[in-house]
């Protein structure tokens, strides 16, 4: 199968270790071309060195590329109110692109490979939510395809260190983006998320916390779906795991607790704690926030590379 080309908007950190892993992984995707704005770049700069053609003339010198003719898949690792534009550039010129959305846009469905990739390959825009989403609505969603969850919130902890500008700039976008994909993705009835940036000395890995309340259920096959699904996402993030068994609290009738959104509930408490290492492709070990990011996005691109090889293959 001749494979898929795609290029990168974006030549920071996230944009970066993206290329790197395509360049090594890519089983149906090989690098078109990587695009910032910054000349000086490091990740530009790699990319020359690594042979992949280049422009620091952002969105619009990709469209004026040589290469743009041959591209069918565009990820974009820039920020929230660039994609907008971006996703808009690209398609007035190419109607039928698609785009691996790795900021909190949200333009397109959001996406986590492991939950619902199968129903959104023939989208246009994708969007991969956040790196908090990534780790952690896999587990909401584990809980519920085997009882009905009624809340579920998440605490992503990350190391400032691993924290670049377009992390910071989009705080806001995350809590709302990850919130909402808790409920769509994920299966709750409510959602809420929080991000922490760690300052420690040395970085910490990052680490998820996950708490699910749920109609009562047998605890054992809820624990087992939720190792099935680490399971599953270990897959294409090696670094992803649970930190300790799955614990469980049963919340009584007779003691209620008031979820916002929800009201009073009583039924059973699950919770996840979650660590995920990363692969150092370019970034750090300690920064799993932005290696689940790109993980996932190259695992989503390559199934879609496979359904648009499927699809010209039929047609021929």
């Amino acid at each position: 199968m001749s494979k898929i080309k795609v290029a990168i908007i974006g030549s920071g950190n996230i944009g970066t270790d993206l290329m790197i892993k395509i360049l090594r992984h890519g089983q149906h995707l090989e690098m078109g071309a990587m695009v910032g704005i910054d000349p000086e770049s490091d990740g530009l700069a790699r990319a020359r060195r690594m042979g992949v053609a280049t422009t620091h003339e952002g969105v619009d010198g990709l469209i004026g590329m040589a290469e743009f003719a041959d591209i069918d898949i565009v990820f974009d690792a820039t920020s929230a109110g660039a994609h907008v534009k971006n996703d808009a550039a690209l398609r007035a010129v190419k109607p039928g692109i698609r785009l691996v959305d790795l900021t909190p846009a949200a333009i397109g469905p959001y996406c986590v490979p492991v939950v619902n990739l199968a129903e959104n390959l023939d989208r246009g825009n994708v969007n991969m939510v956040t790196c908090g989403g990534q780790a952690t609505i896999p587990m909401v969603a584990a809980v519920s395809r085997v009882t009905k969850v009624h809340y579920a919130e998440i605490i992503a902890s990350i190391a400032s260190k691993s924290a670049g500008p377009g992390t910071r700039a989009n705080i806001d976008e995350f809590t709302e983006t990850t919130s909402k994909a808790i409920e769509v993705v994920g299966g709750a009835e409510k959602g809420k998320a929080i991000i922490v940036l760690n300052p420690a000395e040395p970085p910490l890995m990052m680490r998820d916390t996950v708490y699910v309340l749920s109609d009562l259920a047998c605890q054992t096959e809820i624990e087992a779906s939720i190792n099935e699904m680490a399971a599953a996402v270990q897959a294409y993030v090696p670094g992803y795991r649970l930190k300790q068994q799955v614990q469980f609290d049963v919340i009584p009738k007779d003691r209620p607790v008031n979820l916002p959104g929800v009201g009073r509930f009583s039924g059973l408490k699950t919770a996840v704690y979650l660590e995920v290492e990363g692969a150092a492709h370019y970034l750090p070990a300690y920064a799993g926030n932005l290696d689940i990011m790109t993980s996932a996005a190259l695992a989503t691109a390559e199934k879609m590379a496979q359904s648009l090889a499927n699809v010209s293959g039929a047609a021929a």
